[in-house]
């Protein structure tokens, strides 16, 4: 009984407000939020015949300009609704991003930094001239994770290369002089052939290819997530959708009813429509996120870049006690290649190290900060609370900043009333079709395109495929005053081909990643686990799609 009273009260004085013999309360909110000069507005109520859409039985406060400043506004508002319910996602994908970049260079000058200390106190003067092939290599791994046209297998090999006269001339078949120049390039050629370091180098190889795709995967595709984010947040609203926001934001304003709020049922039939493509992308990026945690899940031991870089002098210790206890066999192979030594003149007596003095291993001291498996983790655990975002946000914004509270009076978009009684449909395309408030013709162009992108990667990131030499366009979306555009029935009269004050002119192409298919691989598996990896190949998968995304870093790495 009191609900009643209290409604019908609210109802009674709404209808006294929402017909006032002046319309200064309207004139101060168009005032306000800066909808346009005050001398639009009329001095008192008039008949409005010449309205298109906030048409009423009474007498309105609205002119013909005063809605299309309206009309501007509320796709104004929305807009900036839509920006701010995406600012902390789109905000903790790029910290994170920056946040990885820059922990792959501090790791790959800790590792550097470790293999030499673990040479030095190792090998002892040998160190001295690793020094120079150990920056080298360093160097080459860095250049592949910032997408480099540089292949592992090479790179790796070249390392060894340069390391074989070391080692033979220091452990295989020392002498009181160094080799001479001549000689030492001899047995650098030979190193091929005589395989004097067994399987290290091919498994240093897989480790860093393996680590380094996983790595490149993971941060490209938190790029396409962000871009996904830039393209929605600036989306082009057909003329349907346009109209509906009026009609549910301003035109109450036009009968005086300055603080009037939508039904909740009213908001989410217009926000549901105009949202309706939005919604289409909420399985794939439900399926980008759990993607994302699969492969993060799976980043260990060859697949966990930290661990392969910092565990590189292992590999280096197990090949330089491969190689002396082969000596006498890889020392004829050479011999026979390049004759008996030659070396330089004596300077300075010679010091002979063996194997026996680096039998136990100090590991230096980690540096300080989070590994990159737990940052990965929580940016996860932070990524997880938002993977229902595109499936929810019409209801969201309805519901946290638009439509009216539970039984409260509210707008259906003709009176002030109690409830609205008019059928909610859900989300989705398929859905509008029964939608009394907006009208969808159909899927978006760039809305399908990006959901094709998600489909690719999810597909990459579920290692499923490998991605092409350069076929992994970006969405040119990313910078701040690029915008990118959905529309599910724009037309001239949009003004989708035109110049005007606020559109969008042009749009790129989101092209697709063309990927090889393979539905064989086992869903669970990371890349490059099912299949046995031919370096040179995954080292430059990549490349095309990573350098672009990778600039920024490289142009920081090149000012060190």
């Amino acid at each position: 009984m009191w609900t009643s009273y209290t409604f019908l009260l609210a109802y009674l004085c709404a209808l006294c407000f929402g017909n006032p013999h002046k319309c200064d309360d309207v004139r101060k909110v168009f005032q306000l939020r800066q909808i346009g000069p005050s001398q639009m507005l009329p001095l008192s109520p008039r008949p409005g015949t010449d309205l298109q859409v906030c048409r009423s039985k009474s007498q309105t406060c609205c002119t013909k300009k005063m809605e299309e400043r309206y009309q501007i506004a509320a796709r104004r508002d929305i807009e900036n609704l839509l920006q701010t319910s995406s600012s902390s996602l789109k905000f903790l994908i790029s910290r994170n991003v920056a946040a990885f970049q820059g922990s792959f260079e501090v790791l790959r000058k800790q590792a550097e930094n470790h293999t030499n200390v673990l040479l030095q106190e190792s090998y002892g003067n040998m160190a001295d001239q690793t020094e120079g092939p150990v920056r080298e290599l360093f160097t080459d791994i860095s250049l592949f994770l910032l997408g480099s046209d540089v292949h592992v297998e090479d790179f790796v090999q070249r390392f060894f290369d340069a390391l074989f006269p070391i080692v033979y001339d220091r452990f295989i078949n020392p002498g009181l002089g160094d080799l001479s120049a001549g000689y030492a390039e001899c047995v650098r050629a030979s190193s091929r052939e005589a395989r004097p370091f067994g399987g290290s180098p091919s498994l240093l190889a897989d480790q860093i290819a393996r680590s380094g795709v996983s790595a490149k995967v993971f941060l490209q595709a938190l790029h396409l997530g962000i871009e996904v984010i830039n393209t929605t947040d600036h989306l082009l609203l057909s003329r349907e959708c346009r109209k509906a926001l009026l009609k549910m934001h301003y035109c109450p304003h036009c009968q005086g009813l300055t603080q009037s709020k939508p039904c909740m049922g009213y908001c989410l039939n217009v926000m549901r429509g105009c949202l309706a493509n939005m919604a289409e992308i909420d399985h794939h990026w439900r399926e980008f996120v759990h993607s994302l945690e699969e492969l993060s899940a799976q980043m260990l031991g060859p697949h966990d870049l930290e661990q392969v870089l910092l565990g590189i002098h292992k590999v280096l210790h197990d090949a330089v006690g491969h190689a002396q206890r082969n000596g006498l066999h890889i020392s004829a192979q050479v011999q026979k290649m390049c004759g008996p030594p030659t070396r330089k003149a004596l300077l300075t007596a010679s010091i002979q190290h063996t194997i026996r003095e680096s039998t136990h291993l100090k590991i230096p001291d980690k540096v300080s900060g989070d590994s990159l498996a737990l940052k990965r983790r929580d940016f996860m655990n932070s990524l997880r609370l938002y993977r229902a975002y595109y499936g929810g946000l019409a209801d969201q914004l309805c519901v946290s900043e638009l439509a009216s509270a539970d039984g409260l009076a509210c707008w259906n978009g003709t009176d002030i009333v109690k409830s609205y009684t008019l059928r909610v449909v859900g989300s989705g395309i398929k859905a509008q079709a029964a939608n009394p408030e907006v009208k969808v013709k159909g899927a978006d162009t760039v809305v399908h395109q990006i959901i094709d992108k998600l489909k690719h990667v999810n597909q990459l990131l579920q290692g499923k495929s490998i991605p092409k030499l350069g076929t992994l366009d970006q969405i040119e979306t990313g910078s701040g005053d690029a915008e990118g555009r959905y529309s599910g029935d724009c037309d001239d009269e949009d003004g989708c081909g035109g110049s005007g004050a606020g559109e969008i002119t042009n749009i790129q192409k989101v092209s697709k990643l063309n990927p090889d298919m393979s539905t064989d691989h086992n869903h669970h598996n990371p890349p490059g686990e099912d299949y046995k990896v031919k370096v040179r190949s995954s080292s430059v998968s990549l490349t095309g799609s990573i350098v672009v995304m990778t600039m920024p870093w490289l142009h920081i790495l090149l000012a060190l």
